[in-house]
């Protein structure tokens, strides 16, 4: 809109949305938590291509291994980890040295040493391009060099041995999809149901709530059953089938707020001007049921987060090697006693993604509230 000044200039006003996108940004902590929220969800896209142990490696060596920016293995690990290798591979270590980064071992057997006999090394996960040189003339002894294969894991290792960074990470991914997909697929279905069904009203809006009421009825364990024996165990395609179901506390909110909406003057001057249902339905009484929705998308999130958990739990979503922040959340819970780092940096992400969210939602709220324009 424009208008014109005292000078014949033409002035340009201001929307309602540059308000709310200003009251928004005035909000300290929902800056804050936009920022943090980016941020979780920066690490989570980036940080399995940046970390340097795939999601699903397992090191047997290192099984239930505390969080430590010093690498592994430990100084005083590497020579009993490398006598217990040797000692499988059935030869006697006369003679241990370290040099550096690297071991050398004097070794000798009643037989011949089989050149082959490195793999005991590398099979393990401390020592790494171990070789065999110098060997006696019976070849009953020689030389073994290894190097030491040093890791950093910052956030430890679970109880199967793998990184536990990388798998907060790709969790992250996965929590947060879960989260956006049936958000998006619940909010969707329930704000264009309810709004629909409020503004009609009269028998339409009684038919419409009681196929809601039917839904609400039936056991919530049934349709993920269901789901799950027609899309399989594709959680991506579950979980936007899952939002599908999640819209009916929706559809009731935006139903309410729309009985009052349509009652409003600048509602019944759109009808006196001819405006049809479905304009009046997208200029007018969605946008003023923006507020309320916001704040439920910030309760959804968590929730269909904490539903995927109870559903992996049961075997019925994510299934190894992936994992999400609830899988993650459960683990640790089991082994909190003897490894409390699998349980603290999970929580950690959620933690603040949901509070990220609940912040969020709060100045969303105060920005799109209609009383505040």
């Amino acid at each position: 809109m424009t208008t014109t000044s005292s000078t014949g200039a033409a002035v340009k006003g201001r929307s309602l949305w540059d308000d709310a996108r200003d009251r928004l940004l005035a909000n300290r902590a929902a800056v804050a938590s936009m920022i943090v929220l980016a941020a979780i969800t920066l690490i989570s896209i980036l940080g399995p291509m940046l970390s340097p142990h795939p999601f699903d490696k397992v090191y047997r060596d290192y099984v239930k291994v505390p969080a430590s920016f010093e690498a592994y293995p430990r100084a005083d690990e590497v020579e009993p980890a490398f006598r217990s290798l040797l000692k499988r591979a059935r030869v006697t270590i006369d003679d241990y040295v370290r040099e550096g980064d690297s071991v050398i071992a004097n070794i000798s057997s009643g037989r011949e040493i089989d050149p082959r006999t490195v793999r005991y090394v590398d099979r393990g996960d401390m020592f790494k391009n171990a070789v065999i040189e110098n060997f006696s003339e019976d070849k009953k002894s020689a030389v073994l060099r290894a190097d030491i294969n040093f890791v950093h894991f910052y956030f430890g290792t679970d109880a199967n041995g793998r990184d536990m960074m990388t798998r907060t990470f790709i969790a992250g991914r996965v929590s947060l999809t879960i989260g956006l997909l049936a958000t998006v697929v619940a909010i969707t279905i329930g704000v264009i149901y309810g709004a629909t069904s409020g503004y009609l009203g009269g028998r339409v809006d009684q038919m419409m709530m009681r196929v809601v009421d039917i839904l609400y009825s039936l056991p919530f364990i049934f349709f993920v059953i269901m789901l799950v024996v027609f899309f399989g165990r594709n959680f991506v395609l579950m979980f936007i089938a899952v939002g599908a179901v999640e819209w009916l506390d929706m559809a009731r909110i935006v139903r309410g707020q729309t009985l009052t909406i349509k009652r409003q003057e600048y509602v019944q001057a759109a009808e006196a001007m001819g405006i049809s249902d479905g304009g009046i339905l997208k200029r007018h009484v969605i946008p003023n049921t923006l507020g309320p929705v916001v704040v439920y998308m910030t309760l959804l999130v968590p929730k269909v987060i904490l539903l995927e958990s109870f559903l992996s739990f049961l075997g019925l979503g994510v299934q190894e090697p992936m994992t999400s922040w609830g899988v993650l959340i459960s683990e640790g819970a089991r082994n909190m006693q003897g490894a409390s780092w699998m349980l603290i940096f999970p929580s950690i992400f959620l933690t603040s993604t949901l509070f990220a969210l609940n912040f969020i939602g709060d100045g969303l709220r105060d920005a799109l509230d209609p009383k505040d324009r």
